[in-house]
């Protein structure tokens, strides 16, 4: 007798949960995701689409200003210098939210046509086996042999710095603004902190940064992290070091942010960059028997597998690493694994990440972090890029590339990039990674001269014999 197929229920829109629904779908399951959020989730409506959005006009500011060192002149319809460039805030963040919208549009369309279902409303467990949807009022029950949670997480905010959508803002309120803020203060420095800071600063906005730690992105390569603080600070942006927020209040059409030694800082604009919280609260996870750490989190092995049989979860509601790739390859490996297909446990240690700051930082594989503390043995090269010929014909001074390899058999172990576009750039050290190839194979591929990945090649090189 023919087997019925499958039914997967998946709770959450965002890559975990659509990428984990499009393979239940082709692996022949019937599959349903209930989606309160829109398609896409934050990584599509109010995160990584449009902040890399903002950043793509900021870069494109970046780049104009410094045309004039390569021989360009921007003058007015009178033939005069021109003397600044300003920004449509209004007009980019229109655009912002019209791309969002277009490419959750977009794979709604993918899920319709792989026979994927929708349903519109809150999602909560009632058990292993079953989802209670809340649309507007009226419950339903959707029975299932495998549930995948990807709820996600939320902006962290304090009781003594509570957004209003206006003045002070979350990452996800900021595409609102149409006024171009005077002062915009950020606080907190890591990831999110870090872009948004510095694509406003690019947009030709004085930004002040406030940072509770002793530099800038302390979660990344401090060589890399020094690299952009210079950049940053050189361009014009104020970094606090070491000053922890107290409060932020607003004030009419300002906003003063009050550290806790006493000092304050005022501006027109605040956005809190302090973290995520997981959207994992009041959803029956726990009742189900879903166990939670103690930030919230749901607990899960490396292939997605959550403490109650039958239910996975994926994305930043697990913590896991908190990267839209990662939250897709959970819910992959989710389907992988509760449909009986060929399944390979979750390797972090062959994610490639980037910071979308100016410039770019990159990093996949082993940290200096870990070598230094002496969890792992690695030579490494690191080469500055400012002896690269394709970096002087387009003007940049500032980056490098930092290569590790095991010790013996100089097989590459991780890299870090810190360029222009270096998320494009780390992928073939990437490869390397995954791939388990020496220095010598890396360094022995050919690479297009001039170019930025000249530079990979050469680092590579340098590594012959160490």
């Amino acid at each position: 007798m023919e087997r019925s197929p499958q039914r997967v229920v998946v709770v959450g829109g965002g890559p975990g949960g659509y990428e984990a629904a499009l393979v239940a779908a082709q692996l022949g399951a019937t599959v349903t995701v209930v989606d309160s959020d829109g398609i896409g989730g934050s990584a599509v409506l109010t995160d990584c689409v449009p902040s890399k959005t903002l950043i793509a006009t900021s870069d494109l500011m970046t780049e104009v200003a410094g045309a004039q060192e390569l021989g360009v002149r921007l003058t007015d319809p009178d033939g005069d210098a021109a003397t600044t460039v300003t920004v449509d805030l209004g007009k980019v963040n229109r655009r912002v939210k019209k791309l969002a919208a277009d490419q959750s549009a977009d794979i709604a369309t993918r899920l319709a046509k792989e026979g994927v279902d929708v349903v519109q409303g809150l999602g909560e467990l009632a058990g292993a086996d079953r989802v209670l949807v809340d649309t507007s009022g009226k419950e339903t029950v959707l029975r299932a042999d495998v549930v995948l949670v990807a709820t996600g997480a939320a902006p962290r905010t304090l009781p003594t710095a509570q957004p209003d959508g206006e003045r002070i803002l979350t990452w996800e309120q900021v595409y609102d603004l149409d006024e171009v803020p005077s002062h915009l203060v950020v606080v907190g420095s890591g990831v999110t902190g870090a872009e948004l800071a510095s694509a406003y600063l690019a947009l030709g906005i004085p930004v002040t940064l406030v940072s509770s730690r002793d530099r800038v992105l302390p979660g990344e390569d401090a060589d890399a992290a020094a690299v952009l603080e210079d950049v940053l600070t050189r361009r014009g942006m104020s970094v606090l070091s070491r000053s922890r927020m107290a409060s932020v209040e607003r004030h009419g059409d300002s906003v003063v942010v009050t550290l806790t030694d006493g000092r304050t800082v005022e501006g027109s604009h605040c956005i809190l960059a302090l973290g995520s919280v997981p959207k994992t609260s009041g959803i029956g996870l726990e009742e189900a028997g879903v166990h939670l750490d103690d930030g919230g989190f749901v607990q899960v092995d490396r292939v997605s597998r959550t403490t109650t049989r039958g239910v996975y979860s994926a994305g930043d509601c697990t913590g896991v690493l908190m990267l839209a790739s990662v939250a897709a390859m959970q819910g992959r490996i989710a389907m992988w694994h509760a449909l009986g297909d060929a399944v390979a446990p979750l390797d972090l240690g062959q994610v490639s990440s980037n910071v979308f700051t100016s410039p770019e930082i990159a990093t996949v594989g082993w940290s200096q972090r870990a070598v230094d503390a002496g969890e792992v043995q690695a030579d490494q090269v690191t080469l500055p890029l400012a002896g690269n010929a394709r970096a002087k014909m387009q003007g940049v001074q500032d980056g490098f590339v930092k290569l590790f390899c095991r010790p013996g058999t100089g097989v590459i172990e991780g890299g870090v990039i810190v360029a222009p576009r270096a998320s494009e750039l780390i992928h073939p050290v990437t490869l390397a990674v995954a791939e388990r190839l020496t220095a010598d194979q890396l360094a022995h591929a050919f690479t297009v001269y001039p170019s930025m990945s000249g530079s990979v090649a050469e680092a590579a090189r340098r590594m012959h014999r160490m």
